[in-house]
């Protein structure tokens, strides 16, 4: 069977100028730092996805959403459609899903840590550009 590209969804959610990121562990893309995020389910509207995934990942709620960009990712042996939004979130994050992350942590954009997983490299470099598609 052929391989077909996914489509991921992830969220950028800033709060005092710093970015909320975690370390991954456990898939693709593991031992980088990355946003929430995730695959898009069937009948699933992008906007709903991008607000279970916050909900699962941190236990906070979405409070508001903006487009922010469209990626097309090849790597880590994967090929993802990446769509990526701004999010506004109320409280503190948790972490939800112990066996991906391994914590939640706020990071000023100059310094964020590294090595970042490849669609929030591209999303936090929209977010600064207003570049809103990386091909």
């Amino acid at each position: 069977m052929a391989k077909s590209p996914k489509v991921g969804v992830g969220v950028i959610i800033i709060r005092d100028g710093k970015f909320l990121i975690g370390k991954r562990k456990g898939g693709h893309g593991e031992n980088t730092y990355g946003t929430c995020g995730g695959h898009l389910e069937f009948g699933e509207t992008l906007e709903e996805c991008a607000t279970r995934e916050v909900l699962e990942e941190t236990g906070l709620k979405v409070k508001s959403l903006k487009f922010l960009c469209l990626n097309n990712i090849i790597e880590y042996g994967h090929h993802y459609v990446d769509i990526d939004f701004l999010a506004e979130v109320k409280g503190e994050p948790k972490v939800m899903e112990p066996d991906r992350v391994e914590s939640w942590d706020w990071y000023g954009k100059d310094h964020l840590p590294s090595p970042l997983f490849k669609a929030v490299e591209l999303a936090i470099k929209s977010y600064f550009s207003k570049k809103v598609y990386n091909p």
